[in-house]
């Protein structure tokens, strides 16, 4: 069987089996491990499938690139207590990077303790949530091109507004975790997000269990850039393991 015809048989299988092993899919298909995982990268290019820590599912693009009103009462509650507890993180007269998403828009009731904060953001949500405190900080916005769908600015004007500053803490959601790759998104106007990472001194992820064990084909930041990773209990232990043996410091809530 060739390649493509192979990478299209294992899409249908998808569609009809669900999330399957890699080493099933080499032995249903009569090849090697090296042989199914280069499909699947080809495939992940295509954003045909999703890799999750040694299995793959077939991508619902719909479901990983919803409006931001869609996704802001997912996991509600987790997302409050993951938002509010990255605030700690923070202290009087810190300069922010606030990166779009729903779990970073429930930290800002929790900022009102704080004084003389600077906070940069691309989210037109978190910039009207913030100005909603009536706090005397000092609010930039990235400016952009703007994304209708996550209510943020994108492209080349809000990637060069970033680079001409540096920021004490980035703030940052993720669609996927992979820890080999790191914070890594199906949406191809992750450039901003990128340039934040290069900006900030300290990058703080905040991420439901959820988004764990998920590969998407495009790298935002490299495992090796994150400090701390503020997510939920439900993290499967062996990735909490993982994460501390990399020098990561994990806060479950």
């Amino acid at each position: 069987m060739k390649p493509r015809e192979r990478q299209s048989a294992i899409v249908e299988f998808l569609q009809i089996n669900g999330k399957t092993a890699v080493e099933q899919l080499a032995q249903i298909f009569k090849t090697t491990g090296t042989t199914i995982r280069k499909d699947l990268t080809a495939l992940e290019a295509e954003k045909k499938v999703l890799r999750a820590y040694g299995s793959v599912v077939l991508v619902n693009k719909d479901e990983i690139d919803l409006p931001e009103a869609n996704k802001t009462n997912t996991n509600l509650e987790v997302k409050r207590r993951i938002g509010q507890k990255a605030t700690e993180f923070i202290g009087d007269g810190d300069s922010l990077l606030m990166d779009s998403g729903t779990t970073v828009l429930q930290m800002v009731p929790y900022l009102a303790k704080y004084r003389d904060l600077t906070i940069m953001t691309n989210s037109l949500h978190i910039m009207n949530a913030l100005t909603g405190l009536e706090r005397d900080y000092e609010l930039l916005i990235t400016g952009g091109t703007y994304r209708q769908k996550s209510a943020s600015f994108h492209g080349i004007l809000a990637e060069s507004t970033v680079e001409k500053f540096t920021f004490d803490k980035l703030f940052i959601g993720t669609n996927s975790f992979d820890l080999d790759y790191g914070l890594t998104t199906f949406n191809e106007v992750h450039g901003v997000s990128k340039s934040m990472c290069k900006a900030a001194r300290e990058i703080i992820v905040l991420a439901d269990s959820s988004k764990f064990q998920r590969r998407s084909p495009n790298v935002v930041c490299p495992l090796e850039k994150i400090n701390t990773i503020v997510t939920d209990k439900k993290l499967d232990p062996a990735i909490h393991q993982a994460l501390i043996e990399k020098n990561i410091n994990v806060i479950l809530v």
